[in-house]
């Protein structure tokens, strides 16, 4: 098989490590607008198989041209372009994949459903960790109850060592942090869809130590499609970001102040890029609780940043996912062709299996 990586960034380089080491992938693209980047995740993540190319992916013909002769095709570029994209898939008749993160995008490229069908073709966007990796969570825990009541997913990707006055440091874009705290977060409710204000509705959560007392809040994107996928068949769902305690009164209010709207807000996300550390040891916290018929079944996950490979628990638990369900397309283990979720299109025990191998180990527990 052959896999085409579109962007050669932290995720990009997470994707390439693992699409690499699969024993059927033959070869695989990164392509990135600085040949530089491409070149330098080939050579260190790519075990041989990685190839480097320039591709500016914001000119479509380039983007088709690049996309043929493919298998399947993993956008790990910014959400922005991943409509464009998943177009040039469509002319390619290459199935496409992305890590998503923002509900209209996702919509928009839901909406080619009919044409992916007609090029018997799979797009499945929001395929990292949340969106992503927890839609098939709470697909596989709802598969075991006969009728569910309540769906709450907590996601968070932490410093080791947290440093003020955040406590927080950049594990993945920006664009993509400010965009999950200043759109609405969208949930259902009383078995409606319904949208809330991201950063409200704070709550006390608890991990093993040394991580103990946490808080987690509503966000933007967490939920994607499921609130789609499960109207009818729940009462509550949910998703919140867990932060150390006291990190969303602090953000909010440089977000009441406007400095995440207008002209301010490349400049916030500039200071944001050089004031809060990067690429230091971190940890993603996964919970995922799905209740019904008076029981609950609660997933865990805690990841961490991996010394021998130098991959960070967020690249991992972002990238990995997505590569496993780009992996999944050109393998043709999808269920059913066409632009979908991927709880409607991926089998989840597959999936959880494939987690496993990759050492992403989920815990589950009846409460």
């Amino acid at each position: 098989m052959k896999i085409l990586v579109l962007g050669a960034g932290r995720m990009g380089f997470g994707a390439v490590y693992d699409l690499a080491r699969q024993p059927d992938v033959e070869s695989v693209t990164v392509a990135d607008a600085i040949a530089e980047r491409a070149h330098k995740v080939a050579s260190s993540a790519g075990s041989g198989k990685a190839v480097p190319l320039q591709v500016d992916v914001t000119n479509e013909r380039a983007a088709i041209d690049v996309m043929r002769g493919h298998d399947a095709v993993l956008s790990c570029v910014v959400y922005k372009l991943n409509v464009g994209l998943a177009r040039a898939a469509l002319a390619a008749g290459t199935s496409f994949c992305d890590l998503g993160g923002n509900n209209d995008v996702v919509a928009a490229e839901l909406a080619l459903n009919a044409q992916a069908q007609r090029a018997g073709i799979n797009i499945i966007p929001d395929c990292g960790l949340a969106p992503g990796m927890v839609a098939m969570l709470v697909a596989h825990a709802a598969a075991r109850f006969d009728k569910l009541d309540g769906i709450h997913i907590r996601v968070g990707g932490l410093p080791q060592n947290p440093k003020p006055p955040l406590d927080y440091q950049l594990v993945f874009s920006v664009e993509g942090l400010i965009n999950e705290y200043v759109e609405p977060a969208r949930i259902v409710r009383d078995g409606r869809i319904m949208t809330v204000e991201s950063m409200t509705e704070i709550e006390e959560i608890e991990f093993p130590p040394p991580y103990g007392r946490l808080e987690a809040f509503q966000t933007s994107g967490g939920t994607s499609t499921l609130p789609d996928t499960f109207l009818g068949r729940v009462r509550e769902l949910d998703y919140k970001t867990i932060r150390y305690p006291g990190h969303c009164e602090k953000f909010k209010t440089m977000i009441d102040l406007g400095l995440c709207s207008g002209d301010a807000r490349k400049m916030f996300s500039e200071l944001l890029v050089r004031n809060l550390p990067a690429d230091e040891p971190d940890v993603v916290l996964v919970r995922v609780e799905v209740s019904g018929g008076g029981r609950t079944l609660r997933y865990d996950i805690i990841d961490r940043y991996d010394e021998k490979t130098g991959l960070s628990a967020m690249m991992r638990t972002t990238a990995f996912p997505a590569s496993i369900v780009a992996l999944m397309m050109a393998r043709g283990q999808t269920t059913a062709k066409g632009a979908l979720p991927q709880e409607r299109c991926i089998p989840a025990d597959l999936f959880i299996k494939e987690l496993a191998a990759r050492k992403i180990n989920v815990v589950e527990r009846w409460i």
